[in-house]
């Protein structure tokens, strides 16, 4: 869809991208192990909440969406990328309830570590890769194009495709997915009947016992601080949590440990390993303050860390200047960056790793990550 906008002073042709724009090879740019987005034109939709009516147009995004400042909402209303049921209005509009509200905007994706997506294994009606950490898999938040989902599409043509299950962005390892509705639904109707058992790796903090361990918890996730919590006392507010870990190497200050998940909760093996007092070594949201003299090496998302996961970077495709890779937007509050604000691409994924699932008649596979061996 192509809209005609007047920005300081000059009339520019926008190309508005929606959903069925499916990402291409050629939206990606790479630097320094960074995969980033060229930032692209979207439409945002939403419909009028209850407590948004009575407000004006500009109020509304002011108090509802703070990552952009007051000045920044005026203008979009009065050029037109804020729109309420497909009309300009004045910043002094009233929103009523369920009134569809239009935000066309300049997106600047956040960056991931510029890591392929493995494909393991292929079937008629299946398909098996290897996830990098600090991708998530499917479109969602501020990630649409530089997810396991976009990239496949892109860079191998493989749409549509169907994940079966989730793994948490800075997760990685094996990710099943379906080549059809069907077949995604008789994968998820096994998940559900319990009839799925998912191993993990994990490298943790200290000698892990020696004997199998089974933490067997409640948990409590707070989404607003995006953290699981343990339920020490007996209660009903958290939901039941079980897992089972055992021992696979140890050099006497880490070791690796194999991770089942019974349930599947939020950050339920990482809680769960911060609880047994060893916690994920890397995994700055769940490392105890009681642990001494813990190391923050590798904290950083760059070629070393990147290759540590034992796949293949991407090699740098862009120029020295960011200007000349992409249309800069004299509205858009990120540019001239790559990057939104916020996000700088320089993080580690977590030395946690999906190893296997197995149903009632198949196995899929990964291949351990580099980090597992404690040589």
């Amino acid at each position: 869809m192509k809209r005609k906008r007047n920005e300081a002073g000059e009339t520019m042709e926008i190309v508005w991208q929606t959903p069925a724009n499916p990402p291409q090879r050629q939206d990606y740019i790479f630097r320094d192990g960074i995969r980033y987005v060229k930032p692209y034109y979207f439409e945002f939709i939403s419909h009028a909440k209850n407590r948004w009516a009575g407000k004006t147009i500009v109020d509304l995004f002011a108090d509802e969406f703070k990552g952009r400042p007051r000045d920044y909402y005026v203008s979009a209303v009065k050029s037109g990328r804020i729109q309420v049921d497909g009309q300009i209005v004045p910043v002094s509009y009233i929103v009523r309830s369920s009134q569809k509200i239009s935000h066309f905007l300049h997106r600047h994706e956040p960056p991931v570590m510029a890591m392929d997506v493995q494909i393991l294994h292929t079937e008629p009606d299946v398909l098996t890769v290897y996830k990098p950490a600090s991708v998530p898999v499917h479109p969602c938040g501020q990630y649409r194009k530089n997810t396991v989902v976009g990239i496949l599409e892109a860079e191998h043509d493989l749409a549509p495709i169907f994940p079966i299950h989730r793994l948490d962005r800075l997760v990685s390892g094996l990710l099943i997915l379906a080549r059809s509705a069907s077949k995604a639904d008789i994968f998820r109707q096994q998940i559900e009947s319990g009839e799925i058992k998912k191993q993990y790796i994990a490298k943790v903090v200290g000698v892990f016992p020696e004997n199998e361990q089974v933490a067997n918890v409640n948990i409590n996730y707070n989404a607003r601080e995006g953290k699981s919590t343990v339920e020490i006392e007996n209660g009903s507010k958290g939901k039941v949590a079980c897992t089972k870990f055992t021992r696979i190497s140890t050099n006497g200050t880490q070791s690796i440990v194999l991770c089942e998940p019974i349930t599947g909760r939020t950050h339920q093996i990482r809680v769960h390993l911060q609880f047994l007092g060893h916690p994920i070594a890397n995994d700055l949201l769940y490392l105890s303050e009681c642990v001494p003299n813990r190391s923050i090496e590798g904290f950083s998302a760059d070629r070393a860390a990147a290759a540590n996961s034992g796949l293949h970077i991407k090699p740098d495709n862009s120029t020295d200047d960011s200007a000349e890779d992409f249309d800069i937007d004299p509205m858009c509050t990120n540019c001239p960056d790559l990057s939104p604000k916020g996000y700088d691409g320089r993080e580690e994924g977590l030395w946690l790793h999906c190893v296997r699932y197995s149903g009632p008649d198949w196995t899929y596979e990964c291949p351990y990550p580099n980090w597992a061996s404690l040589s």
